[in-house]
């Protein structure tokens, strides 16, 4: 008998409003599936960030229901969804606040019981992934702040995740920085969210765009169609990543 597959990620009828009543998501519906690379845009506002924040359980308590692998996020699945999925913030100070890079990386495997070996494998694993192997030990606040996004999310792979989610990943960085982020993204084998204003970042990083405005999803399909498509951004206060006569960025041919 063929197993069905199950999604990486599923959210069904999400809806939550803030406790000053502002109404964030409305009745939201995603499935993501393994391996998928999913650009995540909008307007101000429209919601984004308050979903990201329900993939791992930040946030919940409201209506509908957020699912990883199958299995619902609810308190006694906790701690198990936030090995499998893992976020990086838009502020990579946030992630970084232990005397040096090794530490900082090692702090999640230590807090899962691992031992020494088992965390210093994963460390390196982790560093060498987002190439800042030479960097373990130096202090996360001596460094650029590309190096430190870098760290960030060395801080979430050395966990393992099967799924990263990254909050606007390309904010601040020089163009280098930018490029070279691209690229550690790309070859990342895991499953990806990437919420983000940047939509050339987008364009070039993930295969599929959900468009998400006033809480709701409107619009979700291959990111060479949704992100070429100037009449649909600009109905959602977006803009072409690209001007039509110039080619456009190298992107991925799939995931």
């Amino acid at each position: 008998m063929t197993s069905v597959k199950v999604p990486a990620v599923a959210v069904e009828g999400l809806t939550y409003t803030y406790p000053d009543g502002t109404e964030a998501l409305s009745q939201v519906d995603l499935v993501i599936e393994e391996g998928e690379s999913v650009a995540v845009i909008g307007p101000n506002g429209a919601g984004k960030s308050t979903l990201l924040l329900h993939l791992n359980g930040i946030l919940r308590g409201g209506g509908g229901r957020v699912l990883i692998f199958g299995v619902p996020i609810e308190e006694r699945t906790l701690r198990e969804t936030r090995r499998r999925v893992g976020v990086v913030f838009q502020d990579p100070d946030d992630q970084l606040f232990l005397t040096t890079v090794f530490q900082d990386v090692a702090f999640g495997p230590a807090n899962m019981g691992l031992g020494e070996t088992e965390t210093a494998t994963r460390v390196h694993e982790a560093l060498e992934a987002v190439d800042m192997s030479a960097f373990g030990d130096r202090a996360a606040h001596h460094l650029s702040f590309g190096q430190k996004k870098r760290v960030a999310t060395a801080t979430v792979l050395s966990m393992r995740p099967d799924v990263l989610v990254l909050d606007e990943p390309s904010s601040n960085l020089d163009p280098r920085s930018r490029r070279k982020l691209v690229e550690i993204l790309r070859d990342l084998p895991v499953t990806k969210v990437i919420v983000t204003h940047d939509l050339v970042y987008a364009y070039e990083t993930c295969g599929r765009a959900v468009i998400l405005d006033a809480g709701r999803v409107v619009a979700d399909g291959p990111a060479s169609d949704i992100l070429t498509d100037g009449a649909l951004l600009e109905l959602h206060g977006l803009e072409l990543p690209f001007r039509p006569h110039l080619p456009a960025p190298t992107r991925p041919t799939a995931g």
